[in-house]
C-alpha cells in the first residue's frame, strides 16, 4: 500500500518558472533553460510512490534533485506544480496549520548536518520538537528518553553536542526524529558529513532500527553502495528527472540507460546480487504420500539423480538419491524417511551470491534456498553461482575460499542437518 503518491511533480527556480514548461516539452536541457530563461529547474516531472514500512532511497549526484525531492515532500521547499499525496491527502491543498500539524505528526526529518542546537542538553534537543508543539513536560521527557534508548543514547542525555562524537550527533538527531512516533522519516544525506567506518555503522544501525521499528523511510544519498545497503528500491535522478526506479538488483542488472550502467560499472555485484535472483526450481517429493517410484519417476522424467524431499508443512526434510531411491523400490519399501539425507547446506532468498561461493565450491548438491517459513522456494547451482562471479571478475581467477564455512558465509548458510 502507498503511503506517499508523488505525480508529475515540477519545481522550477528562477523568476518565471512558466516559461520553462515549453522548453522542458521540447526537450531543452537543464543549462540551455537557465541560459534562455534564467530559470533552474530542480525537479522535472517526478513520479514515483513509496510503499508503507519501505526504505525508498532517492540518489543522484550533486545537482540531480534529489534534495529538492524530499523538502517538497513536506512542503519546506514549495513544488511549482504536480501532486504529493501522503496517506491520500493531497499536501499542496493544505493549509498552512494541516501542513505543521503533518509535520508533527506524520513526518520527520533528519539532516545532513545534525542541526542540534548547542545550548541545549542531548535529551533537550530530543525533546524540542515535542516542547513546540505543547506536548507536556513530563510526557515529552518519556518519549525523549524512550527515543534515546532506541538509539544506543541512554546516559548521554547530561551531555552537550560538542560533547559527542559525530555518529552520536546523528544518533540525537535520529532520536529527535522518532520521539513523536511518526510514520515516515525523511532522511537528507543523514550519513554524508561522517567519516566512512562511522557511516558504515550508522547504515548497520538504520538497518536495525528499521527491522524493529518498520517506519516508511525516503533516503537521499549521493553514494551508490549506501543506497544498495539500505534501500528496498532506489530512485535515480539526473538533472532533475527521474532516471530509473527499482530494486537494488534491478539497478544492478537492468540498467535503463548509459547513466546508469556508468553508475553501478565499479560496484561489487556479488555483494547485491542474492540466492533469490539465480535460484531454480527444486525438484520434489512430498513424504509420505509420495514414495520411491514417484521419486525415481521425477528424477528420471529431469534427467537428475537427486530429489529434495518435503513433508506435508511444505518443510524441507531432506535429499534422497535416485541409488537410494532404486533400493527402496526393489525391497517394495514404500517409505522414503529411512533414505533421506538430511546434512545439506540451506540458505535464505536475500543472502548475496558472495557469502554462498565458499560452500558451493565445497558441497556437491546445490544449495536450498528457504524462507522464513522453512519452506523450499528453489535451490542455487553452483554453476549459477560461479557463474555470476566470472561475470563479475572478468579475467580475473575465480579464487578458491579456504573453507566453507568462512567469515561472514557461516551467517548466510547452514548444514540442514545441524539445525
Amino acid at each position: 500500500m502507498s503511503v506517499i503518491e508523488v505525480k508529475n511533480l515540477y519545481k522550477i527556480f528562477g523568476p518565471n518558472p512558466s516559461r520553462a514548461y515549453p522548453l522542458l516539452e521540447k526537450g531543452k536541457s537543464k543549462e540551455e533553460i537557465l541560459d534562455e530563461t534564467g530559470n533552474t529547474v530542480g525537479i522535472n516531472n517526478a513520479t514515483f510512490s513509496v510503499e508503507k514500512k519501505e526504505t525508498f532511497v532517492v540518489m543522484g549526484l550533486s545537482g540531480s534533485g534529489k534534495s529538492t525531492v524530499i523538502r517538497c515532500l513536506n512542503r519546506l521547499i514549495e513544488p511549482t506544480s504536480g501532486q504529493v499525496v501522503i496517506d491520500n491527502t493531497d499536501i499542496m491543498k493544505m493549509s498552512k496549520e494541516e501542513l505543521m500539524q503533518a509535520r508533527r505528526r506524520k513526518m520527520s526529518m533528519v539532516f545532513q548536518h545534525f542541526a542540534l542546537l548547542p545550548h541545549r542538553t542531548v535529551l533537550g534537543n530530543v525533546e524540542y520538537g515535542l516542547e513546540v508543539s505543547g506536548e507536556e513536560k513530563s510526557k515529552r521527557r518519556e518519549k525523549a528518553m524512550n527515543a534515546l534508548e532506541v538509539v544506543g543514547l541512554k546516559g548521554y542525555e547530561k551531555q552537550y553536542p560538542d560533547e559527542l562524537s559525530g555518529g552520536m550527533q546523528q544518533r540525537v538527531g535520529l532520536a529527535r526524529a522518532l520521539a513523536n512516533d511518526p510514520e515516515m522519516l525523511l532522511m537528507d544525506e543523514a550519513f554524508s558529513a561522517l567519516d566512512p567506518l562511522i557511516r558504515a555503522q550508522m547504515q548497520d544501525e538504520l538497518l536495525e532500527l528499521q527491522a524493529r521499528l518498520h517506519k516508511t523511510i525516503v533516503f537521499i544519498t549521493h553514494d551508490l553502495d549506501e543506497a544498495l545497503k539500505i534501500g528496498d528500491r532506489i530512485a535515480i535522478m539526473k538533472d532533475g528527472y527521474i532516471v530509473q526506479i527499482g530494486t537494488p538488483e534491478e539497478i544492478l542488472t537492468k540498467p535503463a540507460d548509459e547513466y546508469v550502467r556508468a553508475f553501478v560499472q565499479n560496484v561489487d555485484r556479488t555483494k547485491v546480487i542474492t540466492a533469490s535472483s539465480i535460484m531454480k526450481k527444486a525438484l520434489t517429493v512430498t513424504i509420505p504420500k509420495e514414495g520411491p517410484k514417484v521419486a525415481i519417476r521425477r528424477m528420471e522424467k529431469a534427467g537428475v539423480s537427486t530429489i529434495y524431499v518435503m513433508d506435508t508443512k511444505r518443510n524441507l526434510r531432506g535429499i534422497v538419491t535416485i541409488d537410494d531411491a532404486i533400493r527402496l523400490s526393489k525391497e517394495n519399501n514404500d517409505d522414503l524417511s529411512s533414505v533421506i539425507q538430511d546434512d545439506i547446506y540451506t540458505t535464505t532468498p536475500d543472502t548475496s551470491i558472495g557469502n554462498l561461493m565458499g560452500v558451493a565450491m565445497e558441497t556437491k548438491y546445490p544449495l536450498a534456498v528457504q524462507n522464513g517459513e522453512g519452506h523450499l522456494v528453489g535451490i542455487v547451482d553452483r554453476a549459477s553461482i560461479m557463474a555470476e562471479v566470472s561475470s563479475e571478475l572478468g579475467d580475473q581467477e575465480v579464487p578458491t575460499p579456504l573453507s566453507k564455512n568462512n567469515g561472514d558465509e557461516q551467517a548466510a548458510v547452514r548444514k540442514e542437518g545441524e539445525q
